[in-house]
């Protein structure tokens, strides 16, 4: 086995194992209940049993409504202490005694003893426990006196605050406030309820308890649900109690080992299947390291998509374009890869999900339809008609299984049908992303192709000028190369555009080429057969330095370097051999570089370059002198085995032929011998009706053919 074998399956190898590790790495891995259901849709799944007992679990919003229902009921629990109105009722009597009071009377010392023996005999709060309190809407608490506690209502309970405001407002008439302020109030307001966290988190604990999480029992063997009933909200609550008791049964750490085991052989096997194809029916792909690349990427990138929606709760998945992917494989590639493109990405992008059984048959009907609607992008317009039938074919498949599952029209899922409609749009981006494509991997599309083929611009604008008989050769080329890759199944833009090009070398040395001389042939003052033949062999390798100056891509070089494949250039190497009868001849002075076509449209614009060419030549052209012509130019490039490294079927060559053989006919075609005007007879004036032709002005002639 060759360097080049190793290293072209050491590349397969890489690139598969870096598909499966990144499509694995971003998968979810938590454990998962294995059913997707949505409330008020129809169960797309078998009759579902019980296999366990399990409670019905109540929702979060019940819980809560019911735990709140609860707590209305709770007192937290507030210790009493006496200590603290004996401590200041006697600071109150000493301070004033001392004269700390100065001009208050007597009086006002039993006064201000009975107001702070009322407060607090109901109690006083500090701040922040009041604020607290009215956060939580406790309307009682219960002080605890020894080993009693009492039922209070927190409205009778003073703040210090508040406690102040009552002394300063008992008796105005009698103890007005300007005097009670000389009697510093506050030094002897003092909280005297403080909190019992223990006995009040206990009570709390308690009253929570009295909660059930659960509203009933499914026992095992009980039907739940089956396919196509309604998930109404009692039994969306015993799916979603089903779900939650299966997730706790199952081991985390165990089943995030197993599922991980899980994905990569799944992976692996899908990715393993693809690449059996490739190897199969398409290996020319696994010798094209573009091709390799952009058909994994393609089948890595939307799994990994996928996955990222998922895990992150991102949206909905079915806005994301899978029809892109048979859309760029069948623009740059073919028919079939487009198929089992798709079919892979969307087997790899359904492991993220929990019920890929409608996401599988959603995306394969838009991916078929896409395929079915893009032959061949050429035209804008084509990829919004494809978009249009992609989105309308998905929606009336997706009502229609809606439908057939027993789900009611004015039940549909709306929101469903709008990602769907989103999904259709954004394939119109195929369009912009397909530029990219062309530059990061190397591809030539029909789009491309066709821009090429415009005669106004640039490069074939000045061919036109520079060498109008290349100009011209180049023209008829292409539409002979065209007409046989349309009969036998090739690219018929890509070998019209290669054709359109071949030859553009020739602008570098136009007049030593016979289809742009005028008489004079450069050739004969040169006088120099090895020096003719590297001019003409020239226009190859000029070609190809001009195709790098105007970027033309790969594809379009590609013709360039073989439509001459290794062939001689023979009239100069016929006539030094000639004049050289007893000298070795270098044969590779008179040879193209090469190499030999190794596609079929550069096998068909080799023939059809040669037979244009040399049909020139042709003294008289009858069906028997062009047959034998095509027949001897394309039997002596088959004998040669200039086709031997191209997949051109002998079938395909002789229907070459045949197209070649009428169109030549077409284009040079015998006109009929007019008799002459015999003497004594005038001839009618140009434009008169008397005239063979009426009012053809005597121009009619000009196309008939022979029969």
């Amino acid at each position: 086995m060759s360097k080049f074998s190793y290293k072209g399956y050491a590349t397969r190898i890489a690139v598969i194992l870096v598909s499966v590790f990144l499509i694995v790495y971003f998968l979810p891995r938590e454990n998962r209940f294995g059913y997707e259901y949505e409330l008020n849709r129809p169960w797309k799944y078998g009759q579902l049993i019980a296999s366990y007992d399990f409670p019905i679990a109540k929702t979060d919003a019940e819980i809560q409504s019911e735990q709140d229902s609860v707590l209305r009921s709770y007192q937290p629990y507030f210790l009493f202490d006496l200590s603290v109105e004996s401590q200041k009722v006697k600071a109150l009597r000493t301070d004033f005694y001392q004269g700390k009071m100065k001009g208050v009377p007597v009086s006002v010392l039993p006064h201000l003893s009975d107001l702070l023996h009322h407060i607090y005999g109901m109690g006083i709060l500090s701040g922040d426990a009041a604020d607290n309190l009215h956060r939580q809407q406790i309307a009682n608490i219960r002080t605890v006196i020894g080993q009693e506690a009492t039922s209070k209502s927190v409205r009778d309970i003073y703040t210090t605050r508040t406690a102040y405001e009552y002394i300063m407002q008992a008796d105005t008439a009698n103890y007005p406030r300007d005097m009670l302020v000389r009697c510093h109030v506050n030094d002897y307001l003092e909280p005297n309820l403080t909190i019992d966290s223990v006995r009040s988190q206990a009570m709390y604990e308690d009253l929570l308890s009295t909660v059930s999480p659960s509203s009933g029992m499914v026992l095992n063997g009980q039907k739940i649900i089956d396919r196509g009933e309604i998930v109404n909200h009692s039994t969306y609550n015993i799916l979603r109690s089903l779900e939650k008791e299966s997730l706790k049964r199952t081991n985390p750490a165990d089943g995030r080992w197993m599922v991980l085991l899980g994905q990569i052989v799944f992976v692996s096997i899908i990715l393993g299947i693809f690449s059996i194809y490739l190897g199969m029916f398409r290996k020319d792909y696994y010798d094209k390291p573009n091709s390799l690349f952009l058909l994994f990427s393609l089948i890595t990138l939307f799994p990994i998509l996928t996955s990222i929606m998922v895990e992150r709760n991102f949206f909905s998945v079915y806005l994301v374009p899978y029809a892109m992917v048979p859309i760029f494989v069948r623009i740059f590639m073919d028919t079939r890869t487009a198929f089992i493109s798709l079919m892979a990405t969307i087997f790899l992008s359904s492991l993220a999900l929990h019920g890929p059984y409608e996401f599988i048959l959603f995306e394969t009907v838009g991916g078929l339809t896409a395929i079915y609607t893009l032959k061949e992008l050429s035209q804008r317009s084509q990829l919004l008609r494809s978009a249009i039938v992609v989105t309308v074919v998905t929606v009336l498949f997706a009502v229609s299984f809606d439908l057939a599952q027993g789900t009611k029209i004015t039940d549909l899922d709306r929101r469903f049908y709008t990602y769907l409609v989103i999904n259709g749009v954004l394939l119109l981006f195929a369009y912009p992303l397909m530029y990219l494509i062309e530059r990061a991997f190397g591809f030539t599309s029909a789009v491309t192709l066709v821009e090429l083929t415009n005669i106004n611009n640039s490069l074939l604008r000045k061919m036109s000028k520079v060498a109008q008989g290349t100009f011209n050769h180049s023209m008829q080329v292409g539409n002979l190369a065209a007409e046989v890759a349309d009969k036998i199944g090739a690219k018929v833009q890509l070998v019209r555009t290669g054709a359109f090009y071949h030859d553009i070398g020739k602008m570098a040395n136009p007049a030593f080429f016979t289809e742009n001389q005028s008489g004079t042939n450069p050739h004969d003052e040169l006088n120099d057969e090895k020096r003719s033949a590297q001019i003409i062999i020239s226009h190859v390798s000029d070609g190809l330095r001009m195709a790098e100056k105007y970027h033309l891509p790969k594809s379009i070089r590609d013709f360039i370097a073989t439509h001459h494949g290794r062939s001689k250039v023979k009239y100069f190497y016929v006539q030094y051999v000639n004049k050289h009868p007893d000298e070795l001849v270098d044969e590779e002075a008179f040879t193209y570089p090469g190499p030999n076509p190794f596609t079929r449209e550069q096998a068909i614009l080799m023939m059809a370059d040669a037979v244009e060419a040399t049909s020139r030549s042709l003294k008289e052209f009858t069906d028997e002198s062009i047959r034998a012509l095509v027949d001897r130019i394309v039997d002596a490039q088959v004998d040669s085995g200039y086709f031997r490294n191209c997949p051109i079927t002998y079938r395909d060559i002789t229907v070459a032929k045949d197209v070649f053989v009428e169109s030549l006919k077409t284009i040079y075609h015998t006109r009929i011998a007019y008799p002459e005007l015999k003497s004594g007879h005038t001839e009618p004036e140009r434009g008169s009706r008397g005239q063979r032709g009426g009012f053809f002005g005597g121009g009619l002639h000009s196309t008939w053919t022979r029969r």
